[in-house]
């Protein structure tokens, strides 16, 4: 024990004289502020801990009521229209132009690639509170899928956090009519882009505000610049006084009285027969309830709007339908709203385009099981009343939740105090959770205790309020509890606190997480009814008997079998370990294009769990191909022959050529290689414009760059991300994991030790953080403005933080300089692969699929595909480059993922090391960062247990004979040069 204490003692020591070095030769003075008296540099210390997570930014909420303090009004006549085609600035790299865009004249034509900004003149007569409203076009095409995102500031400022992120919609409508496999089911459609001419005042994109966004100008001239990198065609910006919208006793009082009865049928508008949806991913469900059209029973029918999808965002739908009478109707709905138990959603209801009255600025749908018919009605059920006149009229529905801002405010607002308290216990303990320390906590940190349960008091508040809102208490109300549970065990015992300081961290992740369980609005539309006001509706839900009837139907078309192949007729068999969409995406593309090219019939799959391949495989009656499949699973296949060594092929080795040579490795064995990349990962680094202009500090090109940025990341409170991916570090040093004959891993080598020291003195000497629990959260936050990370990071951060649009940028990660220059930046990252297996009936067929699968052309399609039908976040990250460059990228950040795909290297597999690797490596990373174990000692450790586990596995597979000599060589690939196909992708 004491000996443990010594090196945790030993390394605390070592880190705090290397961080004081480095901040007293990077920061002049600083060393000397450091030593000044101790409560002076604990109140330093505690503030700038606190400063990057501090909201720089006020809230639109917040702002407003500021705004209207100072006497901003919107009770003004003011309207000032901006042609797109009237600038008076842009940055120097904007592409801009001047012309002709469908069918309208003298617009501006921004076709931006990269972040451009272009800025506008207002003359204001009449001040006050403005929203202002674009008429515009997206381009439209393959490459222009996501929403125009767009930062909009005022003289120079943002004046609120939403105005850094608003978003200009697109127009889709679902393929119909939809297409059918060949079982009789229906495919789920995917959606056009029907965007042309649109209009749209600005709102925040999370739907919190049941108004679109305002701006206060005062009287006189005033700059507008709006920054983005999403090409669309502008015609002009109008500002204008916000719409006043009324209750529903105000505005029936307006309308005529003593309108005649209608007298007509009943308006039924099936959900799914949309007008338009701005957003591709709401998609088609389902569902087989006996009451639900359109159906073909036995078979899967698209026949309803799937709430998961239609649950946030703005997001909207819009359906025409024909009025043929004018006077009053009433409407009402068959929904289910029963995705989140307890839980009510909201949304804005708009008839031709307007919100009719206040009531519906929000509209609640409470939670109920199953299927309800729901009328809009007032508190008392009474049912409103539209006045609605003869011809085409609309119905729209957006995603909101308005009423629970107030709740999520004050949910952030507890983020932010557990988050202070957090840096007030770090800066107390050091960051140690010394067990050999006593605490006399409340004259230790005066205050904490009192502020803590005030925090725990406020929740009760927050619980109470979102019952009333919502209608009930549900599972967010209960989390709550928890939390307050979790806060009161620590203040039962408040000395005990700094043992358990990371009890903090994950309250503030549990209570972030119930702010988005609060945007996730749900609802499940099958039919929308128009009715004459003075006519019962039609019945929404089936009877008794009509409920029993669809149980038996259900329960016998459960038996029938859907198979309609002939066992006689060759089919190549394909098994997919996806979801069910891209089973059924790829069936259509091959029924589409595979076969009238090849001939060849094709029958795709969806297989559940990769174990299903081993038994099927032992079985005998395992398929031709196998497809989305992990990385190293072709490898566990290939030593057990198992599957088919692609080499054997004639046209392999120019088929070798499309794809970058450091993805090639982690198929490879014994000569061979045994499965082809489908899908590619890469880890980039992060990095926040703003913080890093703010600090005048330049995005680090190597490890030495970083290193001497990190005190002052340190001493203004931030990090950098903890880096878990040793290959970072060995193989950018030239390390190699094995030798090549495969006898024995390379971990011994003075370039494995030093790579291994360089990796864990990112916490021994550097001071970065041993875990992190979420980077995306820091980096948004600003505690992290630069980090390591993969893709899907990017994505989230294009989705999840509309605030920093604009402010972030990707590059690649730093690496090590050579002696002729260049920086090497060797890194593997994550693969899904293709294989044909050993017992496929129709090998060669196999082998045409997988190339006609894996190129440009049908890659490319089906990642527009997949991300039109679900939304940014299911981007394909294809392997084949010449598909990958033409998805939706930002051109900058293109070219940052292209440099570091340039240095893609994955490791060859070696039996025994390929599943052993990663624990040892992460073992004796343990045992020098936290053990306090000398380098060398802890690596030589795991490379003995690695070397152990090599030589056993290799003797089994009859590399090494029973003497443990070696009797024939695995003769491993090695990759030592770039790969120069990224070339004619890089812009220079």
């Amino acid at each position: 024990m004491k000996l443990k204490v010594f090196f945790r003692t030993r390394v605390w020591i070592s880190t705090m004289l290397a961080l004081v070095c480095m901040l007293s030769q990077t920061l002049p003075g600083l060393a000397d502020t450091s030593l000044s008296s101790g409560a002076d540099s604990k109140t330093t210390s505690m503030e700038n801990q606190t400063n990057s997570s501090k909201q720089l930014d006020p809230y639109y909420f917040e702002k407003l009521d500021q705004w209207k303090k100072e006497g901003a009004s919107t009770d003004h006549m003011g309207k000032m229209t901006i042609p797109g085609s009237k600038l008076v600035g842009q940055s120097e790299n904007a592409a801009v132009s001047i012309g002709s865009y469908n069918e309208k004249n003298g617009v501006l034509i921004w076709s931006a690639a990269r972040d451009e900004w272009i800025e506008y003149e207002v003359d204001v007569a009449q001040g006050g509170l403005y929203t202002i409203e674009m008429s515009y076009n997206p381009f439209v095409g393959t490459k222009y899928r996501k929403p125009i995102a767009l930062n909009l500031t005022v003289d120079g400022s943002s004046p609120y956090l939403e105005s850094k992120s608003v978003e200009l919609y697109r127009q889709w409508k679902d393929k119909f009519p939809i297409r059918k496999d060949d079982k009789g089911d229906e495919i789920r459609p995917t959606a056009d882009d029907k965007s042309g001419w649109l209009s749209w005042e600005l709102r925040d994109l999370s739907g919190v505000y049941e108004e679109p966004l305002t701006w206060y100008l005062k009287p006189g001239k005033h700059r507008i610049r709006l920054a983005g990198s999403d090409p669309f065609a502008l015609e002009s910006i109008t500002l204008k006084a916000p719409d006043q919208t009324t209750d529903y006793k105000t505005v029936k009082s307006k309308w005529p009285t003593g309108a005649p009865t209608v007298q007509a049928d009943p308006i039924v508008i099936e959900a799914e027969q949309m007008q338009w949806k701005n957003d591709s991913s709401i998609s088609l469900a389902y569902d087989n309830d006996i009451a639900t059209t359109p159906s073909v029973r036995g078979h899967i029918t698209y026949n309803v709007i799937d709430g998961s999808r239609w649950s946030s965002n703005n997001q909207e739908i819009s359906w025409n339908f024909d009025v043929p009478e004018t006077g009053y109707y009433k409407i009402a709905m068959r929904a289910d709203q029963s995705y989140v138990s307890n839980r009510s959603s909201f949304r804005q209801i708009m008839i031709n385009g307007k919100v009719p009255f206040s009531e519906l600025k929000a509209y609640r749908f409470m939670y109920s099981s199953g299927w309800k018919g729901i009328t809009l009605s007032d508190d008392r059920d009474n049912p409103y009343e539209f006045y609605l006149k003869k011809g085409t009229n609309t119905i729209s529905m957006r995603v909101t939740w308005a009423p629970l801002g107030s709740i999520s405010s004050d949910l952030d607002h507890t983020i932010s105090e557990l988050s202070k308290l957090s840096a007030d216990l770090r800066t107390l303990t050091g960051g140690v959770d010394d067990k050999n320390r006593t605490w006399d906590f409340k004259k230790d940190l005066p205050t904490f205790v009192e502020q803590l349960q005030g925090v725990h008091d406020d929740l009760d508040g927050v619980r109470a309020r979102m019952a009333t809102i919502n209608g009930r208490p549900d599972a967010v109300a209960q989390a709550l509890v928890t939390v307050q549970k979790d806060m009161e065990d620590l203040l039962k015992n408040p000395d005990e606190i700094p043992y358990n300081a990371s009890i903090l961290n994950r309250l503030q992740g549990r209570v972030a997480e119930q702010i988005k369980q609060l945007t996730y609005q749900p609802l499940q539309l099958d039919r929308i009814y128009v009715v004459p006001a003075e006519q019962p509706f039609p019945n929404m839900l089936p009877t008794f008997y009509e409920k029993w009837e669809g149980a038996i139907i259900n329960f016998i078309d459960s038996f029938k079998s859907k198979r309609t192949t002939n066992k006689d007729e060759m089919v190549l068999d394909v098994w997919m370990l996806r979801g069910r969409d891209y089973v059924n995406m790829l069936q259509g593309l091959a029924d589409e294009m595979f076969t009238p090219q090849t001939g060849i019939k094709v029958r795709v799959n969806l297989l559940k769990d990769e174990k299903l391949l081993v038994m099927m495989n032992a079985a005998g009656i395992a398929p031709d191909v196998a497809l989305g499949l992990q990385q190293q699973i072709p490898f566990d296949y290939a030593i057990r022959g198992g599957i088919y060594n692609l080499k054997q092929f004639p046209d392999f080795d120019e088929y070798y050529k499309q794809f970058s040579p450091g993805t090639w490795p982690a198929f490879y064995y014994n000569g061979g290689y045994y499965a082809v990349p489908e899908t590619q990962e890469f880890r980039v680094m992060y990095y926040r414009k703003d913080i890093l202009q703010k600090l005048d500090l330049k995005v680090p090109d190597t490890w030495d760059d970083l290193y001497k940025m990190l005190p002052v990341l340190q001493q203004n409170g931030m990090n950098f991300t903890p880096v878990n991916d040793h290959g970072i570090f060995l193989q950018m040093h030239g390390a190699e994991y094995y030798l090549q004959d495969g006898s024995k891993t390379g971990l011994t080598t003075e370039k494995s030790f030093n790579a291994f020291k360089q990796w864990t003195e990112l916490q021994n000497k550097y001071a970065i953080d041993q875990q992190m629990d979420s980077f995306y959260q820091h980096f948004r936050d600003g505690s992290y403005p630069l980090g390591i990370a993969d893709l899907n990071t990017y994505l989230q951060l294009n989705v999840a933080a509309p605030e920093l649009n604009g402010l972030w940028g990707v590059a690649p990660v730093p690496g090590e300089r050579q002696d002729d220059g260049t920086v090497a930046r060797w890194m593997g990252g994550n693969m899904y692969s293709s294989m044909i297996m050993k017992n496929a009936k129709h090998p060669k067929e196999g082998w045409e699929f997988l190339k006609w699968w894996t190129s440009a052309e049908v890659q490319e399609r089906f990642g527009t595909d997949l991300e039109t039908l679900n939304g940014v976040t299911f981007r394909w990250f294809t392997s084949n480059m010449d598909a990958f460059t033409q998805l939706p990228w930002k051109e900058d950040d293109l070219q940052a993922i292209l440099e570091q795909w340039r240095w893609y290297r994955e490791v060859p597999n070696v039996p025994g090391g390929s599943y052993l690797m990663e624990r040892e490596l992460k073992n004796a990373w343990n045992r020098t960062v936290i053990d306090g174990m000398n380098y060398r000692t802890s690596l030589e450790l795991s490379a003995k247990e690695l070397d152990r586990e090599v030589q056993r596995k290799l003797q089994e597979f009859k590399f090494v004979d029973g003497n443990g000599k070696m009797v024939r060589s695995l003769d491993l690939p090695v990759i030592t040069k770039p790969w120069e196909g990224v070339d004619k992708y890089v812009k220079k």
